[in-house]
């Protein structure tokens, strides 16, 4: 059973950073493309970033590009958001998800599993 455990969340002021770890098991990891989707109050679950199983690809929803990276460590099994210049729009839950279609990612559809989030909130 794939199991998706975020960790990094936390609170932080306006243009500070964040990390975001998702620990993965019961996968081949270095198989799977990997993903980050997030979902503020009120709204829908929306992508941010997704990346591939080699980790030679990734791309972004505009609102985060040129602001986060993400990444993957296929040896720890493990991808991660570094989120930097942070707003207050980027308050929300942050999940870690994984696809076995990496062009579809920004398709909630698309995922095969979760993680349980992580919360980041952002103040002005």
């Amino acid at each position: 059973q794939v199991q998706l455990v975020e960790s990094g969340g936390g609170l932080v002021q306006a243009g500070g950073s964040l990390r975001l770890s998702c620990a993965a098991s019961g996968l081949t990891f270095s198989r799977n493309n990997m993903g980050w989707f997030r979902q503020a109050p009120g709204k829908e679950r929306e992508f941010v970033a997704a990346i591939n199983w080699g980790g030679s690809s990734s791309y972004y929803a505009d609102s985060v590009k040129g602001r986060f990276t993400i990444s993957r460590d296929n040896a720890k099994g493990t991808v991660y958001l570094q989120m930097n210049s942070l707003e207050p729009e980027d308050t929300a839950v942050y999940y870690c998800a994984v696809s076995d279609n990496y062009a579809r990612m920004r398709v909630t559809s698309s995922i095969r599993s979760w993680g349980q989030g992580t919360q980041v909130t952002v103040s002005s």
